[in-house]
């Protein structure tokens, strides 16, 4: 899969306290620009406000990374993110992790589900956020 099919793109600075012992970044960080690419993804496609609105939203239940190469400081790091699957309560994102020279250095997956906090149960993905998140894929 090529970076350019990735319909969302996000940029952060590396800090320098996101480097471990042997100067590059560390690997937790990398699941934290996942999150970060995550909650631009539900910004994006209102999950962030329904939400807010409603107390119902994606719960995250299952995440993985795999590392390339290494992210060193300073720099930015480029996330790219699909959405991959959509199923009835369900959704997984794909994120391409890169660095400046647009290199893959992670390439992570996310399942989240759609959750309903007041009930504590799961909901099926409404019409219009279907449509949204398929502009995404």
């Amino acid at each position: 899969m090529s970076a350019e099919k990735f319909p969302l793109t996000l940029t952060l600075r590396i800090d320098w306290s996101e480097t471990d012992a042997y100067k590059h970044v560390n690997n937790v960080t990398f699941i934290k620009y996942m999150q970060s690419a995550r909650v631009n993804f539900w910004e994006e496609t209102g999950l962030a406000t329904y939400h807010t609105d409603t107390n119902k939203g994606p719960m995250l239940v299952s995440t993985k990374c795999d590392f390339k190469q290494q992210l060193t400081y300073p720099g930015n790091v480029i996330i790219k993110t699909r959405v991959t699957h959509i199923g009835t309560t369900s959704f997984s994102l794909e994120h391409y992790i890169l660095n400046e020279s647009n290199q893959v250095s992670a390439i992570g997956q996310d399942v989240a589900v759609c959750f309903d906090f007041n009930t504590q149960k799961t909901f099926e993905i409404p019409e219009w956020l279907r449509e949204k998140m398929e502009e995404f894929s």
